[in-house]
């Protein structure tokens, strides 16, 4: 009998389209002779679809991949159930239906930013004891926050940039004083990013106090904690990683910006192929320097407890040659242009194979926790 993979993907977040092609990408490349996929979308207000309804979200060239007998109700709504057969949350019921029960074996959560990366879907499934891939609650929410994030980094002996933060309030208390502060310790130009998201989202880059004011004010639209970090010279290198106990560094890849006048990569460009923009794998670094980079995307995974997949961001700065950890992202995209799989298919390995190493990772870890006697019903 093949594993039956609950495929979450949408989300509420900004970032609900990239979900949704992250998911497409795994239904089309998931070895179909070990798995079977049951896609479960979340709408932007937060509504769960029934399968038939979720596959309406996805391109033809995904959802025709998804067998008739996943997907044979059409209904208003699902629930996720437990059975007494079975310990934990285990079946998936189609509302409004008859012969509606779905066993589920493995969650894949396909979803990135806020209620998805960030430690709350993990923790519906903790709570449900079902293996889930990828990052546990703790690393999920310390990795999407990039505060909690730098300060467990620099606590490990990872190198980072210089950066402040503060919250909303006390920006709207004393807009002066986080002036000063900023330009005091991180100075002219910087990069002004809501503290919790991804892809670029909410980021603008301040070369003076106006700007900087501006800057703080649309961070602050999507989070009540900002960061500034210092604005460096430098290229941009990834690194994704793999694993549980023992995580595995692939080979690094290399953000290569044609237009030099930009800043950065914004949501957009990172997304939409605009062609000013190109993922290189490997990274033209030394094989030494490509060593150094793995040693520390490990040891930034190992840092917030990682397990499953990361992919972790490095600045490599080009004044004085500095390796420098930025942030690390629990779930990354895993579209056709996503630097994730293709560093691993730079590495040896196709995605099928990572699709599948996921899962049984997830599994593992299942298991080993179910070892621990909080987990235990004796």
């Amino acid at each position: 009998m093949k594993t039956r993979i609950g495929l979450v993907f949408g989300g509420r977040s900004g970032e609900h389209e990239v979900s949704i092609r992250s998911a497409a990408r795994v239904i089309r490349d998931i070895d179909k002779s070990r798995f079977s996929v049951l896609p479960i979308a979340i709408d932007q207000n937060g509504s769960w679809l029934d399968p038939t309804t979720s596959l309406t979200l996805l391109p033809p060239s995904a959802a025709d991949l998804i067998s008739d007998d996943a997907c044979s109700v059409n209904a208003e709504s699902i629930a996720l159930i437990g059975d007494p057969r079975y310990k934990g949350l285990k079946n998936l019921t189609v509302a409004n239906s008859e012969n509606s029960l779905y066993r589920i074996d493995v969650f894949f959560p396909v979803l990135h930013g806020t209620f998805g990366e960030d430690g709350t879907i993990q923790g519906l499934f903790e709570m449900a004891d079902v293996p889930y891939v990828g990052c546990g609650v703790l690393s999920s929410a310390c990795g999407m926050d990039k505060v909690a994030m730098k300060q467990l980094f620099a606590a490990n002996g990872l190198p980072i940039c210089r950066y402040v933060w503060f919250l909303r309030s006390q920006w709207e208390r004393m807009p002066d004083g986080i002036v000063k502060m900023v330009e005091e310790k991180i100075g002219y130009p910087c990069f002004v990013k809501p503290a919790n998201l991804g892809s670029s989202v909410g980021v603008s880059m301040a070369a003076d106090a106006e700007h900087l004011k501006s800057a703080i004010a649309k961070a602050a639209e999507y989070d009540r904690k900002i960061i500034v970090e210092e604005a460096l010279q430098m290229r941009e290198i990834e690194c994704a990683v793999m694993g549980n106990e023992n995580p595995q560094a692939s080979t690094p890849g290399e953000y290569i910006i044609r237009n030099k006048q930009k800043a950065f990569l914004d949501y957009t460009e990172k997304y939409s192929g605009t062609g000013n923009n190109e993922f290189v794998t490997p990274a033209p670094v030394s094989e030494e320097l490509a060593e150094k980079i793995r040693e520390y995307a490990v040891a930034a995974f190992k840092a917030i407890d990682g397990s499953g997949l990361s992919r972790v961001d490095f600045f490599l700065r080009t004044d004085n040659g500095a390796l420098l950890v930025n942030e690390i992202n629990t779930m990354p995209g895993l579209t056709e242009a996503s630097g994730f799989p293709k560093m691993w298919a730079a590495s040896g390995l196709e995605f099928t194979e990572v699709i599948s190493r996921l899962i049984d990772l997830a599994v593992e870890k299942h298991q080993e926790k179910a070892k621990n006697k909080t987990y235990r019903d004796d």
